[in-house]
């Protein structure tokens, strides 16, 4: 009887001993500071990981295909094909010299031109559109009419041989000052018309196509009446990199013969 006393008491004091020690355990570890969280370490940035700029995309459009904006023409391209005519010409709601076919434009060219030309008059520059689209008719009597005239040679440095006129294209105008001073002349360049034109026609997506410093490039001499719709991302990236040729921009070979 003693025995069993003995023993009964032996069990009950480990039992007892076993829960005491696990009240114990779990009291520290809930009273116990948690560890600080350690900080996670971040890579410095680098040149690599800042966003670039995103590259202007040459290939976008195409630059033989003559319903392209960005089509290239001149004496080492001509259009193809050679009696391309536009589908979607019209006539650009602006002052014009006449009322004939040389007036019309394509859609997007008309368009950009009746924004610059109403961008123009509220700063008090008065523009007319002096030529549009050329007919690859209407370019061969043109042209023919320059070399009875002038002969080939000289007729060459400031007309297009038909099929190689941006007028064909339907992107290509002449403008003027509204009461036809220097008219398709050089002066124009120095008319605060044409001197208006030459810093805005980027904004409204064209571009001057024939300066005086790049006549080896694009084969004609300076016209600064002679403006060329490209779109507006395309004119802008010219002139915010101060390239003035399509040629230049493109790397396509042009020149002063055919």
């Amino acid at each position: 009887m003693k025995h069993r006393r003995r023993t009964l008491l032996l069990l009950t004091s480990i039992i007892l001993a076993t829960i005491f020690g696990s009240v114990l355990l779990w009291e520290r570890h809930a009273i116990a500071p948690e560890a600080p969280a350690q900080p996670q370490s971040v890579a410095p940035a680098t040149p690599e990981a800042e966003t670039k700029p995103k590259a202007f995309d040459k290939t976008a459009l195409s630059t033989t295909d003559p319903t392209s904006l960005w089509v290239v023409v001149n004496k080492q391209h001509p259009l193809q094909p050679i009696s391309y005519a536009p589908t979607d010409l019209r006539y650009p709601k602006v002052a014009l010299r006449t009322s004939g076919s040389e007036m019309y434009a394509r859609e997007e060219t008309a368009t950009a031109l009746e924004s610059m030309f109403a961008a123009a008059a509220k700063n008090n520059i008065q523009l007319m559109l002096a030529s549009g689209y050329r007919s690859y008719s209407l370019q061969t009597s043109v042209y023919n009419g320059y070399v009875r005239t002038s002969g080939q040679a000289q007729a060459d440095t400031f007309s297009a041989r038909p099929g190689h006129s941006e007028h064909q294209t339907g992107l290509a105008v002449d403008v003027e000052p509204a009461n036809r001073s220097c008219e398709v002349d050089k002066c124009f360049g120095d008319t605060v018309e044409g001197k208006w034109v030459a810093q805005h026609a980027y904004e409204y997506g064209f571009i001057v196509r024939y300066t005086p410093d790049k006549i080896a490039i694009t084969g004609y001499d300076e016209e600064p009446w002679h403006i060329r719709y490209v779109g507006v991302e395309l004119a802008t990236e010219m002139h915010a990199q101060g390239v003035k040729t399509l040629e230049e921009f493109f790397g396509i070979t042009g020149g002063t013969s055919y």
